[in-house]
């Protein structure tokens, strides 16, 4: 997966269905910890609330973490139709806690879900959306007179991330890894492989 969707930033959104409260919380995490913490962070906020229902995907290198967490609910009723919300919205590193607070009215099995499902795209229509390249780290050295067209080269690719000049020139640079196999060409057309590369 060498690029996917998440969280812009964190989101928050309140609904109303047959006097129940649902609290939809979604955010943007780096790891499984993250993912846990924040949903920790929910469940004290609420700690008063009858269900903190929850879910998360989150990819870290090339293992991936699923949860959700019905928190009470019927099974099946309310942390998986959150956890399909952020499936179906292909979205990773991400994080939704739905807290409920009911209102007297049993909602059903169907009822609940749609609460728990709406609620869940609120917070992450809160949230909006950002898309992420993976990108590899390289460091390159090279002489003086090269500067200009290997920067232009590595910013049509990535970004340069630090410049250090001494006998030589080391640039320290990230490239999205989906185009790593044409930087490389491109770059050992350009320089005739007369650079030191290594990859980070």
């Amino acid at each position: 997966m060498n690029n996917y969707k998440t969280m812009r930033s964190s989101g928050r959104a309140r609904r109303e269905f047959k006097n129940s409260i649902f609290i939809g919380y979604a955010r943007h995490v780096e790891n499984e910890n993250e993912a846990k913490a924040f949903i920790k962070e929910i469940k004290e906020l609420h700690a008063d609330a009858n269900h903190n229902v929850s879910a998360y995907i989150v990819k870290e290198g090339s293992s991936f973490a699923l949860r959700y967490d019905d928190n009470g609910e019927p099974a099946g009723s309310s942390g998986k139709p959150v956890f399909k919300v952020l499936e179906s919205k292909g979205l990773y590193n991400a994080a939704v806690v739905v807290t409920r607070y009911f209102g007297g009215i049993k909602l059903g099995f169907g009822g609940l879900s749609r609460a728990y499902r709406e609620t869940a795209i609120s917070a992450i229509e809160e949230a909006g959306t950002v898309e992420v390249f993976e990108e590899v780290r390289l460091r390159m050295r090279f002489g003086y007179p090269e500067i200009q067209k290997l920067k232009n080269l590595i910013e049509k690719y990535g970004r340069v991330e630090e410049e250090k000049y001494s006998d030589a020139v080391e640039f320290i640079f990230l490239v999205k890894k989906s185009f790593e196999e044409q930087f490389l060409e491109k770059l050992a057309k350009l320089t005739r492989n007369e650079v030191e590369l290594e990859r980070l």
